[in-house]
């Protein structure tokens, strides 16, 4: 597309709101929210026939939580999701990735790099894993472990991390003791990178909360936490969900904690990002409707599921919206009657769209 911006309308759009018939701006830049249609003065659309694009456009939707070394990252698009937030690989590849960020079909990328993790602790010796994605902080005096988890920390940062990425699995093998977990959190935050854990284990998610990390990987599946707990973790950390990853929609006693954690979590105000864990298993490539499925056992409406999928969309505090490089488009509008598996199946048929895609299926529909 031209630098010239074009015009066209959307019987519904959402960001961050709800809008009916809408305007949206396509430039070389992006899609722009222009807003309600109705809203916009007469002489703006005087003698304007715009295209139209039919059904519903939505800000672009985030997977949260995946491993791109092991999917093909260019077919995320068309499941519908524009952005991903890669939780763990080679650090070197992955900062490699950082160079297609929403380049050559590729979505946009946020990378942790590898998992700070003990000496032959998760994920050192799990199938998945390049070797070099298991960044272990040893060392026989504390004072040497807690040199080198701040080392291991800068060196991610400079690598192009924006997030830290810890692994607390006592279920396979050692953890990171306290003091080393706590120079971890304490080096990350001194350089504005959030931490994410991967919890599993009894009195692992305690001891994340304990340390101030700020999300969680997964939602904890290895316990029923109490409530307490709960609301510990509700006012200081975030959790993307990965429920499909326990059996994939079959249940299960894992999965079962999960949903049952995620909606105490909920109700107690915790924020939720949707995530799946791609490339675990035999997981769709795109929106995963059974992900949403168990999100909506958990008590998610459709208001909640578009803010887990879409968490970093905001109203502008007065200044002009910047342009999203990708949107979602499904093709009809949600059913305000919709059951919430219904809701789940609606989400999954989302595509992402560039300016120029978008603009191609609304000159397509002018000319039915």
């Amino acid at each position: 597309m031209d630098q010239e911006a074009r015009l066209v309308t959307v019987d519904h759009a959402w960001s961050g709101r709800w809008s009916g018939r809408s305007l949206l701006r396509l430039d070389a830049h992006g899609v722009v929210f222009a807003g309600s249609a109705d809203a916009h003065d007469a002489d703006t659309l005087a003698g304007a026939e715009l295209p139209h694009v039919p059904g519903t456009v939505l800000a672009p939707f985030t997977d949260s939580h995946v491993h791109l070394g092991l999917i093909d990252a260019a077919q995320l698009s068309v499941g519908g999701i524009s952005r991903v937030v890669d939780l763990g690989w080679d650090p070197a590849i992955a900062q490699g990735w950082l160079g297609r960020s929403g380049r050559d079909g590729w979505p946009e990328v946020t990378i942790a790099g590898g998992l700070i993790t003990a000496p032959g602790g998760y994920p050192s010796r799990a199938g998945w894993a390049p070797p070099r994605a298991s960044l272990a902080v040893g060392g026989l005096r504390a004072s040497t472990r807690l040199r080198r988890a701040a080392r291991v920390v800068e060196r991610q940062h400079a690598l192009g991390a924006s997030i830290v990425k810890v692994a607390l699995n006592s279920d396979v093998g050692p953890v990171l003791d306290d003091a080393t977990l706590g120079a971890v959190v304490d080096a990350a935050h001194g350089l504005d990178l959030l931490v994410v854990a991967h919890v599993q284990g009894v009195g692992q998610a305690a001891r994340a909360a304990d340390a101030g990390v700020n999300r969680l990987a997964h939602t904890p599946f290895s316990e029923r936490l109490d409530d307490d707990l709960i609301a510990r973790l509700a006012a200081s950390t975030t959790w993307v969900s990965t429920l499909d990853i326990h059996g994939h929609g079959l249940g299960g006693v894992a999965h079962e904690t999960a949903v049952d954690n995620l909606s105490r979590f909920r109700a107690a105000g915790g924020r939720v990002l949707y995530g799946t864990d791609l490339g675990n298993g035999d997981l769709p490539l795109g929106v995963n409707e059974r992900e949403l499925r168990a999100m909506g056992r958990a008590g998610f409406g459709l208001a909640g599921l578009l803010d887990a999928l879409a968490p970093d969309v905001a109203e502008p505090a007065g200044g002009a919206r910047l342009p999203f490089t990708r949107v979602t488009w499904i093709a009809d509008a949600p059913r305000a009657s919709a059951s919430s598996d219904e809701r789940a199946a609606w989400l999954a048929r989302a595509t992402a769209l560039t300016a120029d895609e978008l603009l191609a299926v609304a000159l397509e529909e002018k000319t039915r």
